[in-house]
């Protein structure tokens, strides 16, 4: 008699939500603050008269699912917000855990965790984690992956940006 291969099962409801709960972020440290050299343009639309970059040196991916970075927003007129950011990718959540003060260092006055919403005023967020970090909500698994997207302009893996509104 053949036997038939066990199937997963999709997770219940409830079981998504215990994971949730369990959920315990995990130490990290607050990078160097970027330096011109090292940020990587992200394209994130038109919409905006900000242009927006990601430190990539400041890049990480941590064990408890949540990728790490510096995200610096620079106004047309050559005025930056600096913030380290996190994205956990299962979750689909954002959080800033310090936001740069004075051009050259780190206040750490962070954020509570949020969802991230794909039209929302902050869509970057989304982009972030859509299309360069977390393609299907799986996070990437290394540096290296991070700056290849950012350098693509894109994760290969990610849904098309014109599946989603911007």
């Amino acid at each position: 008699m053949l036997q038939q291969p066990l199937l997963a099962q999709p997770k219940s409801d409830w079981e998504l939500a215990q994971e949730e709960r369990d959920w315990r972020e995990g130490e990290f440290a607050l990078p160097a603050y970027p330096k011109p050299a090292d940020l990587v343009p992200l394209e994130v639309g038109a919409a905006t008269d900000f242009r927006f970059f990601v430190d990539a040196t400041s890049l990480s991916v941590g064990r408890d699912g949540v990728v790490r970075y510096t995200l610096v927003a620079r106004s047309r007129s050559g005025a930056e917000n600096v913030s380290f950011e996190g994205i956990r990718c299962k979750s689909g959540r954002v959080r800033a855990y310090a936001f740069g003060q004075g051009g050259a260092r780190w206040s750490a006055r962070g954020t509570p965790w949020r969802a991230i919403e794909p039209g929302g005023a902050q869509r970057w967020h989304f982009i972030l984690w859509r299309e360069y970090f977390c393609p299907h909500a799986i996070a990437i698994r290394d540096v290296a992956e991070g700056v290849d997207a950012l350098r693509r302009g894109g994760h290969p893996d990610a849904p098309r940006a014109d599946m989603f509104s911007r």
